[in-house]
């Protein structure tokens, strides 16, 4: 029962503060990463274009 309570306490109260800002952050890392990639891609074909 200890161990039930335990669990129960560790997943609603530091789970959800500390996890989701992470999650976030690396969903933001992710997204400006995939960015950057599709813009250097497309400077690089561009460059390709001129030749």
């Amino acid at each position: 029962m200890a161990e039930t309570r335990f669990s129960r306490l560790v997943r609603e109260s530091v789970l959800p503060s500390s996890c989701i800002r992470e999650l976030t952050m690396a969903d933001v890392a992710f997204v400006v990463i995939t960015v950057a990639i599709f813009a250097l891609v497309a400077f690089i074909a561009k460059g390709v274009a001129k030749l």
